[in-house]
């Protein structure tokens, strides 16, 4: 059936992605080329190495999409593409990419927020969220809170005022050795660990904003100051975290009596927190909401269901639109 599928593209930072979306969600086909091991010298992303990496890569993952899939231009509906936030030239890339195959392929093109994206990662392969809903999304750039009326209303009601919590955890790692990215590295040492180290909880009881810069710096000065275990170290980093994240989820659960509470983004694969909200969520009446692990992180199937909504309700994107490094959430094409 013509028009029954859209093919998105994600190049915010370092994952090359493409996927192809039915209307209900359904994820046809997804494929991710990694970019770790192009970046893993450096202890974190090169934007000049992650755009040309994109480059390189994109068009046969869009490929590797199609027929995945087994989709043709003509089965299509639109070409979706992260318009932002994320690294510039990273984004120039899938924007000229998207734009090329919607002029040749006379598609019709939609710009996504992909922070909006990671909201949509939670309805794939799952029920639809129920509304109002809260989210939460951590992720390697982002941490924050919105409160969520309906799809595309949005109210930011918290968000951090330095480091991200993924980033934290990366500069965590580098100051244990333990190499880049340090989320999952992190996680499974601590599963082996204690929560031994009296470490901060930043600002736990201090509205819904979110602070990780001295948490980083309290590690640093554990290091310094006293014989270790690494374990143990990473247990209670994690443990800190997961007290401040869930802590302030719950909180904001409690104030807004939602239907729904949504955590996404990278953070959100964390077996840690993941074990963590089953626990302390469910009390608060809330149905709890996580996507897949495989869609947590950066993927265009999350872009291809936001695609879907957007073109239904706010229809195709000027073709002469340009990257939005700095994009913010309310300032989606579909927010209100």
């Amino acid at each position: 059936m013509p028009d029954d599928r859209i093919l998105a593209i994600e190049t915010s930072c370092d994952e090359t992605a493409a996927a192809v979306v039915a209307p209900d969600f359904t994820v046809l086909s997804s494929a991710v080329r990694s970019q770790i091991e192009s970046h893993r010298a450096f202890g974190g992303v090169v934007p000049e190495i992650a755009s040309r990496e994109h480059v390189r890569f994109v068009l046969p993952i869009v490929d590797e999409a199609m027929r995945g899939s087994g989709s043709s231009p003509a089965d299509l509906a639109a070409i979706a593409v992260t318009q932002g936030p994320g690294l510039i030239g990273c984004l120039a890339v899938g924007l000229s990419t998207a734009k090329a195959l919607s002029l040749a392929w006379a598609k019709p093109l939609v710009g996504v927020n992909h922070l909006e994206g990671h909201f949509f990662s939670a309805e794939l392969e799952a029920e639809p969220i129920e509304y109002p809903a809260i989210v939460l999304l951590v992720s390697g750039g982002h941490t924050m809170l919105v409160h969520a009326r309906a799809r595309g209303v949005y109210r930011v009601l918290g968000q951090t005022r330095d480091d991200s919590v993924g980033e934290a955890y990366d500069k965590v790692a580098r100051e244990l050795g333990l190499g880049y990215p340090g989320g999952p590295v992190v996680d499974r040492l601590a599963k082996q660990g204690r929560d031994l180290y009296d470490l901060p909880r930043p600002m736990l009881r201090e509205g819904l904003d979110f602070s990780f810069s001295g948490l980083k710096t309290a590690v640093r000065r554990l290091l310094a100051e006293r014989s270790y275990e690494v374990a143990d170290v990473a247990a209670s980093f994690a443990a800190a975290c997961t007290d401040v994240l869930v802590g302030k989820l719950v909180r904001a659960i409690e104030e807004w009596q939602p239907r729904s509470a949504v955590v996404v983004g990278g953070v959100a694969a964390s077996p840690i927190i993941r074990a963590r909200l089953q626990v302390d969520v469910p009390p608060t009446g809330a149905r709890l909401l996580l996507p897949p692990t495989k869609y947590a992180t950066d993927n265009a199937a999350m872009i291809g269901a936001a695609g879907w909504w957007q073109l239904e309700n706010a229809g195709p994107s000027d073709a002469g639109m340009g990257p939005k490094p700095d994009l913010r959430l309310l300032e989606a094409a579909t927010a209100a």
